[in-house]
C-alpha cells in the first residue's frame, strides 16, 4: 500500500496542490482563464479550418479565387497539415517539461499563432504556406501545454477534474462554433482572406485573455524547479517506477484509439464538408441568404458540444458515484461506437443523393451525423485529455501530452487519406472549341469584377472573362464512342474538348462495365477552366485559349463515396468492440488510478463545518 500511495503521488501532475485558489461556480478561477483563452485559439483553428479545404479546391480564375487544386488534393494538403498541427505539439510538449514549462511555452505559441493567423489574411500564395506553417508551431507551443495546465489546477483524486476538463472542452466548442458560423459567412461574403484575418483576430484576443489572467495560475505550468513550482527539482531526475511505467503503457495504448477516433471524427473538416458542399440541398431561400454555406455545417458539432456537454458529463458522474463501468477507457470505447454510428447517417444521406442525376441529399442527414459525431466524441476527447495527467508521470506531463496530440494528428492525417481515397482521380482533357463554338452553347450571365474602383457587375459570357463554365451532361457509350449528351437540350458536347488515348481508354473501359447505353445513361458534369497561369497575363484576357476540362462520373464518385461511410461504420463499431473485450486487463495497468477519485470539493466542505 506504500508504495502505491508514494508512487501515486509522483504521478500527480498538481504541483500546486497546496495553494489555495479562489475558486467559481466549484472550479479554480483559473480554469476559466485557460477556457477563454483556448476558447479564441479554437476559434481561430476551427474557423480558419471550416474553410480551409474550400479555399484550396476553389478554382483559382473564380469569382473568388483559390488555389485551384482538385478535391483529391485538397484533401491530401488538409490530412498533412492537421497531421503536422499536432505532431508538432511532441517538441511543444518537451521544451516545456525541459526548458520553458507549461505557462510560458503556451505564451510563445500563442504569438506565433497570431503571427501565423494574421500572415493568412494576405492575398498571396507565399502568405498561405507561410501561415499554416507559423500555425502548425503555435499550435504545437499551445495545446498540450494549455490542457496539461488544466489538470494541474486540480488536487490528486479530485472527481472534479473530468468536469473540469469537460468545462475546458465547451470553451473549445464555443469557440468552434462562433467561427465555423461568423468565419464561415465572412469568407462567403467578402472573399476567402477575410475569413483568414477574422480567425485571426480571435486568436489575438484569446492572447490578451491569457496575459491578463496570470494572477489565477500562479504555480500551474512552471518550469520544475523554479521557485513558483513548488516541486522538488530532484524529481526530474529519478527513474520511473513500475507502476508509472505500467500507467505510461496503458497511455500509449489508449493513444491508438485516439488514432482510430480522430481518424474517423475528422472527415469533418475535409469529406463532410466537401460533400456537403457539392451534394447536400442547403437552399433555405431567405431574403438575406439564399443558401447555407457548406462551412456553416461545422458550426453542428460545436453547437451540440455546448448543448449535450454537461449533460453527457453528468451521466457519466453519476455512473461512478453508483458503482457502474465509467472508467475513461470504457468511455473512449463506447465514444468511438457512438461516433462510428454517425456514418450510417451518411450512408443515407448517400443513397438519397445517387437516387437521382445529380441528386441532393436533405440536410437532416447531415445534422445527425453530427449530432452522433458529438456524442462519441464528449465520451471520448474530454476523458482522454483528463486520462492522460490522471496516469502521467509528472517529469513527462507536457510530454505525453504532447504524445496525445500527436495521436490525434495522425488520425487527421488518417482521416485525409480516407477522405483522399473517397475522391476520384478526375477524367481530364483541353478544350478544342473555338470562341465563336463556345458563345452557342452558353448564356449571358452577370459576374462581379474586380476592379481599382472597386467591384463592377458585368454581363457577358463567361469565357470573355477567363472564367469557368459547365455543362451537365448524359454519358454512355454508342457505337464503340464515347457520347456527352447534354441534358437541358439533347445536345452532343463531345466536339467541344478531346482527351488523349489513355484517359479515354479508362472512361471507356468503366463505361463498358457498368453497361451505360443512351437508355440507361450514366452523367458527368463537364467542368471548362482556365490555365491560372495563363489568367494571370492580362494580354490572354478573353482570347478563349488555355481552357481545360475535368469531370467525374457522378454515380462512380457516388458508390466510392457509400463505400468510405460504410467502412467507416464497420472499422469504429468493431474497433469499440474489440477495447471493451480487452478492458479488464488494461484497467490492471492503471494500478487504481481512478478508483480512488472522490468529490474533495464536499469532504473539504464538512471538514471546514466541523
Amino acid at each position: 500500500m506504500s508504495n502505491t500511495s508514494s508512487d501515486s503521488a509522483m504521478s500527480n501532475n498538481s504541483p500546486a496542490a497546496t495553494i489555495e485558489r479562489k475558486e467559481l461556480l466549484g472550479h479554480p478561477v483559473g480554469l476559466y482563464i485557460l477556457f477563454f483563452t483556448e476558447m479564441w485559439e479554437r476559434f481561430s483553428y476551427y474557423g480558419m479550418r471550416g474553410i480551409l479545404t474550400l479555399y484550396i479546391a476553389a478554382s483559382a480564375t473564380g469569382v473568388d479565387p483559390g488555389l485551384g487544386w482538385s478535391n483529391k488534393d485538397a484533401l491530401w494538403l488538409y490530412g498533412w497539415y492537421t497531421m503536422l498541427v499536432y505532431v508538432a505539439s511532441i517538441p511543444g510538449g518537451w521544451i516545456a517539461d525541459k526548458f520553458l514549462g507549461q505557462k510560458k511555452t503556451v505564451l510563445w505559441g500563442g504569438i506565433l499563432l497570431c503571427l501565423g493567423h494574421g500572415t493568412l489574411a494576405i492575398p498571396q500564395d507565399w502568405a498561405f504556406f507561410t501561415g499554416l506553417a507559423l500555425i502548425i508551431l503555435g499550435v504545437g507551443g499551445l495545446k498540450p501545454n494549455i490542457s496539461t495546465m488544466v489538470g494541474g489546477l486540480y488536487k490528486e483524486g479530485d472527481i472534479r477534474r473530468d468536469s473540469g476538463f469537460t468545462i475546458f472542452y465547451i470553451g473549445i466548442n464555443i469557440g468552434a462554433f462562433l467561427s465555423s458560423i461568423t468565419v464561415g459567412l465572412v469568407a462567403y461574403y467578402y472573399g476567402w482572406h477575410y475569413g483568414f484575418g477574422l480567425a485571426g483576430i480571435g486568436m489575438l484576443l484569446g492572447q490578451i485573455v491569457y496575459m491578463a489572467g496570470q494572477k489565477h495560475l500562479k504555480g500551474v505550468g512552471e518550469h520544475i524547479g523554479s521557485a513558483d513550482s513548488g516541486i522538488d527539482p530532484e524529481v526530474a531526475k529519478r527513474p520511473l517506477t513500475k507502476i508509472e511505467k505500467d500507467r505510461v503503457i496503458v497511455l500509449l495504448i489508449s493513444f491508438l484509439i485516439v488514432v482510430v477516433f480522430w481518424g474517423a471524427f475528422e472527415q469533418a473538416g475535409g469529406l463532410m464538408n466537401l460533400y456537403t458542399d457539392a451534394k447536400v440541398d442547403r437552399f433555405i431561400g431567405m431574403s438575406w441568404l439564399e443558401e447555407i454555406p457548406a462551412a456553416v455545417f461545422q458550426s453542428l458539432n460545436a453547437g451540440f458540444i455546448i448543448i449535450f456537454g454537461t449533460i453527457v458529463a453528468a451521466f457519466w458522474a453519476r455512473m461512478k458515484r453508483k458503482g457502474r463501468e465509467s472508467s475513461s477507457l470504457f468511455k473512449m470505447a463506447i465514444g468511438t461506437i457512438i461516433m462510428g454510428l454517425g456514418y450510417v447517417f451518411m450512408m443515407f444521406a448517400s443513397q438519397e443523393a445517387s437516387s437521382e442525376a445529380f441528386g441532393k441529399a436533405a440536410m437532416i442527414w447531415i445534422v445527425l451525423a453530427y449530432l452522433f459525431h458529438t456524442l462519441g466524441e464528449l465520451s471520448t476527447s474530454p476523458v482522454s485529455l483528463s486520462f492522460i495527467t490522471k496516469l502521467a508521470p509528472m517529469k513527462y506531463a507536457s510530454l505525453m501530452m504532447g504524445v496525445y496530440f500527436a495521436a490525434t494528428g495522425f488520425g487527421n492525417k488518417l482521416a485525409g487519406s480516407i477522405g483522399e481515397s473517397s475522391q476520384l482521380e478526375p477524367y481530364s482533357g483541353t478544350m478544342t472549341a473555338s470562341i465563336e463554338e463556345v458563345y452557342e452553347v452558353t448564356e449571358v450571365q452577370e459576374f462581379e469584377i474586380k476592379t481599382t474602383d472597386g467591384i463592377e457587375d458585368v454581363e457577358d459570357y463567361a469565357i470573355n472573362l477567363d472564367k469557368n463554365f459547365s455543362f451537365k451532361t448524359e454519358v454512355y457509350l454508342q457505337d464503340g464512342s464515347i457520347v456527352y449528351e447534354r441534358m437541358d437540350s439533347d445536345e452532343k458536347m463531345g466536339n467541344l474538348f478531346e482527351m488523349d488515348a489513355e484517359e479515354q481508354g479508362r472512361l471507356k473501359a468503366y463505361l463498358e462495365e457498368v453497361n451505360a447505353t443512351p437508355d440507361a445513361p450514366y452523367h458527368a458534369q463537364l467542368l471548362f477552366e482556365k490555365d491560372k497561369d495563363a489568367a494571370q497575363v492580362a494580354e490572354n484576357v478573353g482570347d478563349g485559349k488555355d481552357y481545360g476540362v475535368s469531370f467525374v462520373i457522378e454515380e462512380e464518385q457516388s458508390a466510392q463515396e457509400y463505400k468510405t461511410f460504410r467502412m467507416l461504420v464497420i472499422f469504429t463499431v468493431a474497433f469499440g468492440i474489440l477495447l471493451i473485450l480487452f478492458l479488464k486487463r488494461l484497467k490492471k495497468l492503471t494500478h487504481g488510478a481512478e478508483e480512488a477519485e472522490r468529490d474533495l470539493s464536499l469532504e473539504e466542505a464538512e471538514v471546514e463545518s466541523h
